[in-house]
Parts: structure tokens; C-alpha cells; sequence
């Protein structure tokens, strides 16, 4: 959510009227996250979020919005992307949800109400827990199908680029995880998997409280469809970890785990590939971060993140596994 492109008050205002969302009061840009520019745009109606996508194509956008309509019209409290009145058709009843703003893809989504959780307690994670799984059920469904952009075919693509910036030590991990995941994506259980539209990026500061309450999910732009087990895990691995060692906290994640599969019981599979798929996570989100911190974007409030974290992580989930 750092701002690589300056939107002028001007030309937001021009988007709001046209969506029908009132006159503009008040555009702030938001600091934070890495990948693409957010602004709060509040106007006489209301808040909500306008978003122009950096990296994302006009091809693969329509995924993400189509499935945050999909979601908020089945009860999963997510962020509404906001139509172009009288766009709608026969082909596309949700009409058009994706925009143009400074000559790059834009949305506008309404703004969650509450603030995200970042010493989440059992209850927390509880509340989470039982809302992915409701998620992944009410995604079933959705008719579109992109893969996980950030998935196993990238690992593979972006790992010799970050290897030339890390230390021998690193180096070695990174080719031993790598190739441990590719040996478990040839595997009979991994097929067996239950998969459909996922978040793949649910951490902390992507969910929103009021009061104790979950209030929703928001940032939806790294979703596919992949495993929900691999969304279970990325989420395990930021909820329910100490952040400063990375070491695994048992209290949040058997809250976490008890409610997801209150709502969704795991297969088989799923136990079985459990400690699998939490290095799998871990694996994803180093390389990530490792690739924004030593090739970065130039952006105004661009902070990176800092990859050792999750090298600590996934070194913890290598030493001791977690069983369902």
C-alpha cells in the first residue's frame, strides 16, 4: 500500500462522481505494504479505498474484484469493489468494477470499519480461523480461475535472482526448501487437496476488529486458487507464531485450527501435508521479501519489509514440525 503513483484530487474526484459515491472530501494516501498505490477517499457518501494496481494486468484483475463481489454477497465481510452504475449485463451482472486513473487499472472498494489486530489472543485467532474457513466454502463457487500468482512456478522463477544477495548459509535453505517443495507438489497427497480461491496473504494487518469483533478481510490482490491448506498455513505462520523468533505458539494455533475446522473439517491430506505446507508458507513469503528488499521499486512511503523474518520462521518449521 505504498504510493507509486500521485492521484490528484481532481482526477479522484472525477471517479467518484462517476461511480456515484458523492463529492470528495478527503484523499490521504496510505503507507504501508509494497505492491501497489492505496488512497483513504472519503467522500459526502462515505470511505472507502481506491487502489491503482502497479503490477497486476487488466487480464489478471478481474479475478480478485469479481471474487470480493463473490464473497461480499454471501455474508464474508470483505471490501465491495463499487461498479460503474448501468454496467451491468447478461455476461457480467456485477457490471464494471475495474477503472482507469492516472492511465493505470483502478477499484474502488468500501472501507472496512475497525483496525487490524497486531497482538492477536487466542480469541483473535479464533475469530480468523472461522471466518477463512467460511471463506473457502462460500468460494466454492465462484466461476472464475486464475492460479496463485505467487505460487510454486514462481518460487522456482524467483529464487536464482535473490540467491546472488544472500550469504552461503541462506543459499543452501533456500535450494534444500525448494526442492523439498517441488518433490511434495509430485506427491499423491498433495493432489488429493482440497483447492479453491484463496486469500494467500491474510496476515495481521489484513483483518480488521471492532470491539473484540472480526469486522473483515481486506487485500485480496495476491488471491488465486490454490490449496486451502496452504491459506490455512500462511495464516498459522503470522498468527500464531512469536514474532520475534518466529517460534510457534500452540494456544493461538490450536484456537485457530479448532475454529477453522469447526466450520471445515480437514481430509486426510490435509493433516498429512500440515508441517509441509507451514514451511511452504514460510518458504513463499522469504523469497518475496528477500526479492522487495534487494530489487525495490522506487515508491513515496515505500517500506520493505525484512526477510530475515520469515528465514526464521521457516527455520523453525524445518526444526519442529506442527501436526494438525
Amino acid at each position: 500500500m505504498a504510493v507509486f503513483t500521485e492521484v490528484s484530487e481532481g482526477e479522484a474526484s472525477e471517479l467518484a462522481r462517476a461511480l456515484q459515491l458523492g463529492e470528495l472530501r478527503e484523499l490521504r494516501g496510505i503507507q504501508g505494504g509494497i505492491e501497489n498505490t492505496n488512497y483513504f477517499l472519503t467522500t459526502e457518501l462515505g470511505e472507502y479505498v481506491l487502489t491503482l494496481f502497479e503490477r497486476l494486468t487488466q487480464e489478471q484483475l478481474p479475478f480478485y474484484l469479481h471474487l470480493m463481489k463473490h464473497l461480499a454477497q454471501r455474508g464474508i465481510p470483505v471490501p465491495e469493489p463499487h461498479a460503474l452504475p448501468a454496467s451491468a449485463s447478461a455476461g457480467n451482472p456485477d457490471g464494471q468494477l475495474l477503472h482507469q486513473v492516472c492511465g493505470k487499472p483502478a477499484a474502488v472498494v468500501d472501507k472496512l470499519c475497525g483496525k487490524s489486530e497486531l497482538a492477536p489472543t487466542p480469541a483473535h485467532c479464533a475469530g480468523v480461523g472461522e471466518m477463512l474457513a467460511r471463506m473457502h466454502l462460500a468460494g466454492r463457487d465462484f466461476p472464475l480461475n486464475q492460479p496463485n500468482l505467487r505460487g510454486l512456478p514462481w518460487w522456482n522463477e524467483t529464487v536464482p535472482v535473490v540467491l546472488p544477495h544472500v550469504d552461503e548459509s541462506q543459499a543452501a535453505l533456500l535450494r534444500s526448501e525448494l526442492a523439498f517443495q517441488n518433490h511434495v507438489a509430485t506427491t499423491s497427497a498433495y493432489a488429493a487437496l482440497p483447492r479453491g480461491p484463496v486469500h494467500a496473504d491474510l496476515f495481521r494487518d489484513n483483518v480488521m476488529f471492532e470491539e473484540g469483533r472480526l469486522t473483515g478481510f481486506f487485500d485480496f490482490y495476491f488471491a488465486g486458487v490454490d490449496s486451502w491448506l496452504f491459506d490455512l498455513a500462511v495464516c498459522l505462520n503470522d498468527w500464531c507464531i512469536d514474532l520475534a523468533t518466529g517460534a510457534h505458539d500452540e494456544e493461538r494455533a490450536r484456537a485457530f485450527l479448532d475454529a477453522y475446522t469447526g466450520v471445515r473439517p480437514l481430509a486426510r491430506a490435509e493433516r498429512e501435508l500440515l508441517p509441509a505446507m507451514l514451511r511452504a508458507g514460510a518458504l513463499r513469503f522469504w523469497i518475496s521479501r528477500l526479492w522487495d528488499f534487494h530489487l525495490p521499486r522506487e515508491a513515496a512511503m515505500l517500506q520493505a519489509h525484512d526477510p530475515a523474518h520469515f528465514e526464521r520462521v521457516l527455520r523453525q518449521r524445518v526444526r519442529q514440525p506442527v501436526s494438525a
